[in-house]
């Protein structure tokens, strides 16, 4: 056994935060489209909640947004003249092109790479693979960018391996980490990774909303990351869940250390899973297993309330574990009973606290959309570029640098705004010298060098 830490790595908001509606089977998405939103708040929120994990002892890094409006792919499709001149053309002749290349989606880290920590890996390397985010377009312009930040931030070829994200076909469609859970007696042991599909990618999509993960990208990722096949588990999402709106398995499931916590109808062949989970853990460790049942909180409840769509941690002294939810989880009824409940028994979850994130909760995100778990031992934190660790000088620093630049309010007309995309350019450029990124890090800077 190693000593190793769980840290989360959140996605900063980006100053284009709007409500576009492009994610098909997330109901919040589509409920909320063209909705004014708050870039400003939006970031203020997220780097509250960063700092609260900080400050309750936690390693917390974060993730800087990407570039928007992406002008590259729309100039890659045939829209030509200035910047203003393209902003102009698509607004006018196909404005949806314009929110698909707006979008701040890569504030959802969970949705960033697949991440396997050291103590798993055969090179006894941290792996990880940046998600193609194949199934809806205006994710699947990430998968380049997030692997350079992940490169920026992860830079020790000897420590850390950064894939490219996997071929752009549908056949390996990946979602990243919002499919991912990882079970061990401790973080520094050898644990067993959880992989949840909701396709094989040979066949036909059939349900009323897309099912995003292949069977085959989790194969593809447990190869690439040299993980033992009997310490893998791959594990298909209900399909009843994804039609309900659980387009990622992170919508009905979290886990950590020994604990999976999940909905009674997240799982396909929900006995089988929990069986392979048992047999890969071996002598290694007891899975806990927290089941709540449909009678208790059903899907739509599950899938409104963000119940599963929270952090379950490990805070320093406590025995047991922290659920860390949206605050609509408090608001539903249901969902609230079901917590007091929870934590009123001798399970491994004893107290469940909650987080104001409802820019992103309007967006279809919620807690755990926010962060990508890195799981890293005492040496492997001090390789990790030492700016985007949170610090109060840090978080002071961010929270002045986005109340400057971001707008306290954005309506759907505003992000063809020529002004918009050079307010974010501008911020954008401040942040990498702020988390010591490259003065080319944005496509926007290296064009301009």
């Amino acid at each position: 056994m190693t000593n190793a830490l769980e840290a989360n790595f959140d996605g900063l908001v980006g100053p284009t935060h709007n409500y576009g509606g492009l994610s098909e089977g997330n109901l919040a998405s589509a409920r909320n489209k063209d909705r004014i939103s708050s870039p400003r708040g939006a970031v203020l929120e997220g780097l509250a909640k960063m700092k609260s994990l900080a400050e309750a002892g936690l390693p917390q890094g974060l993730l800087p947004p990407q570039e928007r409006p992406y002008l590259p792919a729309l100039r890659a499709i045939g829209y030509s003249g200035s910047d203003a001149e393209v902003l102009a053309q698509v607004s006018r002749d196909e404005p949806r092109y314009l929110k698909l290349m707006s979008s701040a989606s890569s504030m959802w880290a969970a949705n960033a790479a697949t991440v396997s920590p050291s103590a798993d890996t055969r090179d006894g390397r941290v792996h990880f693979s940046p998600a193609n985010l194949l199934t809806t377009p205006h994710r699947a312009i990430e998968g380049a960018q997030t692997q350079r930040a992940l490169e920026r931030v992860f830079a020790d070829e000897s420590r850390f391996a950064v894939h490219t994200p996997l071929p752009a076909h549908p056949l390996f469609s990946d979602e990243g980490a919002a499919n991912h859970v990882r079970l061990a007696r401790t973080h520094g042991d050898e644990g067993v990774e959880l992989m949840v599909w909701g396709r094989d990618g040979h066949a036909a999509q059939t349900g009323r909303f897309p099912a995003r993960q292949s069977l085959q990208a989790c194969e593809a990722v447990a190869r690439r990351h040299g993980l033992g096949a009997s310490k893998t588990v791959l594990a298909q999402q209900a399909v009843e869940a994804i039609d309900a709106g659980a387009f990622h398995n992170d919508v009905v499931c979290v886990g950590t250390l020994n604990t999976l916590f999940y909905h009674e109808q997240a799982f396909e062949n929900r006995d089988a899973v929990l069986d392979a989970l048992r047999r890969a853990a071996g002598e290694s460790f007891d899975p806990a297993f927290v089941e709540v049942p449909k009678d208790a909180v059903s899907l739509e409840d599950a899938i409104t309330s963000y119940l599963f769509n929270s952090q379950l941690l490990q805070m320093p002294g406590e025995d047991r574990l922290v659920l860390l939810a949206p605050e609509e989880t408090r608001e539903n009824a249901a969902t609230r009973a079901y917590c007091d409940t929870l934590v009123s028994g001798n399970g491994p979850i004893g107290e469940v606290r909650f987080a104001e994130v409802r820019e992103s909760m309007r967006n279809g995100g919620g807690p755990a959309c926010l962060r990508l778990r890195v799981v890293l031992t005492e040496a492997e934190r001090k390789a990790v570029n030492p700016n985007v660790w949170l610090t109060d000088a840090l978080y002071a620093k961010l929270t002045d640098w986005a109340v400057r630049h971001y707008r306290e309010a954005l309506s759907p007309a505003d992000i063809a705004d020529p002004n918009l995309l050079t307010e974010s350019r501008a911020a954008l450029d401040e942040l990498t010298g702020i988390l010591a990124l490259g003065s080319d890090f944005y496509h926007f800077q290296r064009a301009g060098a």
